[in-house]
C-alpha cells in the first residue's frame, strides 16, 4: 500500500535527519535506507524539496483532524481552544517537526523554510481564525479591539512562546503530555483574563 510506502519513508527520512542532518538526508540515502526505488521518489514528490513538503504536510495532519472535528464534537469554544492548543503543542514539539525545522534551519537555501512556513502555519492559520471566530461569536472575549487574527497571533504566542525554539536548539527536553496540558490551559487562561467578556448585573 502506498500509504505503508510513505511512512516507511518517512520514517527513513527522520532517522537520517537525526543521524547524518540535512546535509547527509540526500533523495538517493532516504531511497537506500527506505528500500525504495529512486522511479519511486520521483514520480512521488519530484525532488528532495517536495519529500519535504510531504513530511510537513503529514507532520500537521493530526491538528487538521481535531480541527475537523470540532464541529462534530458538541465542545464549547473555550474547550476547542484548549483541545487544539494542546494537540498543535504537541506536534511542534515532538521528534519530527524539530527534526524538520532543524533541517530548514541548515539548508542554504531557505526553499525548505519557506515550504514548512508554507504547509505548516500558513496551512493552519485560516482554519484557526475560524475557530476563534466563533470564540468571539459565542461572546467567550470580548475584544472591540482586536479582530479573530489578532486574537489567534496572541494565543499562538501564549501558547508557543520561545518553547519551540528552545527544542530546536536542544535547550529545552521533550515535553511531557501534561507539561503541555497545562501549557494550553494557561494560554487559554491568560488570554481569557485579557479579553474578559463584560456581565452586567
Amino acid at each position: 500500500m502506498r500509504e505503508d510506502r510513505e511512512e516507511a519513508i518517512a520514517t527513513a527520512a527522520y532517522h537520517l535527519l537525526e543521524q547524518q542532518g540535512f546535509a547527509g538526508t540526500t533523495m538517493q540515502a532516504i531511497a537506500r535506507e527506505a528500500r525504495a526505488s529512486m522511479e519511486t521518489f520521483y514520480r512521488w514528490y519530484g525532488d528532495r524539496t517536495g519529500l519535504f513538503r510531504a513530511l510537513i504536510a503529514r507532520n500537521t495532519t493530526e491538528v487538521a483532524s481535531v480541527l475537523d472535528g470540532l464541529s462534530d464534537a458538541g465542545l464549547s469554544p473555550a474547550d476547542q481552544l484548549d483541545r487544539v492548543g494542546t494537540t498543535l503543542l504537541t506536534m511542534l514539539l515532538g521528534e519530527r517537526a524539530v527534526a524538520l525545522n532543524r533541517a530548514a534551519a541548515a539548508d542554504p537555501t531557505g526553499a525548505l523554510g519557506a515550504a514548512l512556513a508554507l504547509g505548516g502555519r500558513e496551512a493552519l492559520l485560516p482554519r484557526l481564525e475560524t475557530m476563534m471566530q466563533r470564540a468571539l461569536d459565542a461572546g467567550h472575549f470580548l475584544a472591540p479591539d482586536a479582530d479573530a487574527r489578532a486574537l489567534t497571533d496572541l494565543w499562538l504566542t501564549l501558547l508557543i512562546g520561545d518553547l519551540q525554539i528552545r527544542r530546536v536548539t536542544g535547550a529545552l527536553p521533550p515535553q511531557p503530555p501534561e507539561a503541555i496540558a497545562r501549557r494550553s490551559a494557561t494560554a487559554l487562561v491568560t488570554l481569557s483574563r485579557l479579553y474578559a467578556p463584560a456581565f452586567s448585573t
